[in-house]
């Protein structure tokens, strides 16, 4: 199946490969199905890119490829929404934002992670409470604090 993007122009994805979000990303509530796209071979980062909308594409990574120390638990209910039943389905992904200006001073979204069960391609991005992590954390470490 080829999709419209306004990023990656017309791309050709696996129709088997469409995640379909059971609850949406916040801010897009009318968006339900999304496709990774890696934009370059090894890289840190992917495009999660909405097959309903071409302009809207997130970069995500993980959190460990940056080495930042990242658990959290996904609560009972948000799990069953996508029946999510042994971790090794788990895909977790989190939002980058990576300022045009100055890319080294792109953040990671900790607070609000992006769950997909690999098994049955369901996803949804939670919020998790009782956490200290931050909405915006660096990926990058200040080159002048050492």
């Amino acid at each position: 199946m080829n999709i419209k993007t306004d990023k990656f122009g017309e791309i050709e994805i696996d129709e088997n490969l469409i995640f379909d979000f059971v609850e949406p990303i916040i801010g897009y509530d009318n968006l339900r199905k999304y496709v990774l796209v890696e934009h370059s071979e090894n890289s840190a980062f992917k495009w999660l890119q909405s097959v309903e909308e071409p302009s809207l594409a997130f970069p995500v990574s993980s959190p460990a490829f940056f080495d930042i120390d990242y658990q959290f638990e996904i609560p009972t209910d948000k799990a069953e929404k996508i029946n999510l039943t042994t971790v090794e389905s788990l895909i977790s992904l989190n939002i980058v934002t990576i300022p045009a200006q100055n890319p080294r001073k792109a953040t990671i979204n900790l607070l609000a992670p992006i769950i997909i069960n690999a098994a049955n391609k369901q996803g949804m991005q939670i919020i998790l409470s009782n956490s200290n992590y931050p909405v915006r954390c660096p990926l990058f470490k200040d080159e002048t604090a050492e």
